[in-house]
């Protein structure tokens, strides 16, 4: 089946196997920021932008996305550096192998779409379908506050006292992490 999809801006025309899954294609066409890192979407780090919402690119085929849209990370940096996001993460550790950081970074520009000012807990929330085993989690969470103030023009620095060097967030993380039946000691 012939499609046509539009991808960080440019539109793709390609024949896709049926079943082909849509990380699996976006890597083919180049897009190797895409990780694929759990094959079950649990991880994350496949998240891409469908029309602006975010989606993990391992649970659906190639073909549903025919005259859409898709963003990648490789989308939103730009030409000339890092995006806000992206210093952001670099700025405040919020990242240490890099393998999830692309789906976070997506998921992250979703957010900061829909609430510029995210609070901890909205943070929080928009990021629980993404898992690092590397960084830990408050250092992620520093990140996306850098990242809204970054995008609104505001100071980047973290002001002491506002609640940000609290593990609240990442203990939300982990305690939701063992819920869903994983040992403490594969959440960071």
């Amino acid at each position: 089946m012939r499609v046509s999809i539009v991808v960080d801006g440019e539109r793709v025309e390609s024949d896709p196997e049926p079943r082909l899954l849509l990380a699996e294609w976006l890597r083919s066409i180049g897009r190797t920021g895409v990780h694929v890192g759990c094959d079950s979407s649990s991880c994350g780090a496949c998240t891409v932008l469908v029309d602006d919402l975010a989606v993990k690119s391992c649970t659906i085929f190639t073909v549903q996305v025919a005259g859409r849209r898709v963003t990648t990370v490789h989308g939103l940096t730009p030409a000339d550096g890092l995006s806000p996001i992206q210093q952001a993460f670099s700025d405040e550790h919020g990242l240490q192998c890099g393998f999830c950081t692309p789906g976070f970074v997506v998921a992250v520009e979703a957010l900061l779409r829909e609430k510029p000012d995210p609070s901890d807990d909205e943070i929080v929330e928009a990021l629980e379908g993404n898992l690092c085993r590397c960084t830990g989690y408050l250092s992620i969470v520093h990140a996306v506050q850098r990242a809204a103030r970054l995008r609104r023009g505001e100071s980047a620095s973290v002001v002491a006292g506002a609640g940000h060097e609290t593990p609240l967030a990442v203990n939300t993380v982990q305690d939701r992490a063992v819920q869903e039946n994983m040992s403490e000691s594969e959440v960071v």
